[in-house]
């Protein structure tokens, strides 16, 4: 659903919690009932004619947009060719993962060597792309889910695995708030269903905890990296040592 029909949706569930009809509504804006509805069944409708009804009904405007920004369903991933764009500019790929850290353009610009207007282009390729919805002063909102994640063996996956796992794994894992952790077991196909479910319930909470901590000052924060891997594996020197 486009948001235009969302704002339209959202403006008649406001018009029915305060009990006003189209026969109501009609004769305070000076239009026939059926003009009115005729105008709620199309899929737009002009600025000016939703700021004139949210006043005749004594419904605020910016609640009412404010409501469909956030009823406005958002993915939990991207697709192939989405990824494939982003894989084909790998500073498009930076700054698109700077966006999923929430970021600031100021931020970005400090930390890695890009100019301004070369980071301001990125972010409209994000618009773009659809990961992120660019607004005034090069602020931004994101299109896509808290629980985002990467397509399974997609091309940035595909990536991660081949250029990024051994770098990540090259770290020791001793500083304050880490921890490496390899964890060998025999299940049930039963109980690995359970633990994939726990597994998934600790990347939402990572998600929550990202979002809650977005009005620290950004000194408060570190940038961290959980990666998650539940797989039936032994390794390869251990299957050679098989009978």
């Amino acid at each position: 659903m486009s948001s235009p029909e969302l704002v339209i949706q959202v403006l008649r569930a406001e018009l029915r919690a305060a009990g006003i009809t189209y026969k109501a509504l009609a004769g305070r804006i000076g239009m026939s009932e059926s003009s009115v509805k005729r105008m709620f069944g199309q899929k737009d409708m002009a600025l000016s004619r939703l700021a004139q009804i949210c006043k005749a009904a004594g419904v605020p405007l910016e609640d009412v947009l404010r409501r469909a920004a956030d009823a406005r369903p958002q993915a939990d991933t991207l697709t192939p060719t989405q990824e494939k764009s982003l894989m084909a500019n790998p500073r498009l790929l930076l700054v698109a993962i700077c966006c999923l850290g929430n970021w600031t353009l100021d931020q970005i610009i400090e930390t890695y060597q890009l100019s301004e207007p070369e980071c301001i282009g990125l972010m409209v390729e994000l618009d773009r792309l659809g990961l992120i919805e660019l607004k005034p002063l090069n602020r931004y909102s994101m299109r896509v889910s808290t629980t985002f994640r990467w397509l399974p063996d997609g091309p940035v996956q595909q990536y991660f695995r081949e250029h990024v796992v051994e770098d990540y794994f090259s770290g020791r894992f001793d500083g304050a708030g880490e921890t490496l952790m390899c964890l060998p077991a025999r299940l049930s196909l039963g109980s690995s269903r359970e633990l994939l479910v726990k597994i998934q319930q600790l990347a939402a909470e990572l998600a929550r905890l990202h979002q809650a901590d977005r009005r620290l000052a950004s000194e408060e924060r570190n940038g961290v990296t959980l990666l998650l891997g539940f797989q039936s594996w032994e390794s390869s020197a251990f299957t050679a040592l098989r009978r």
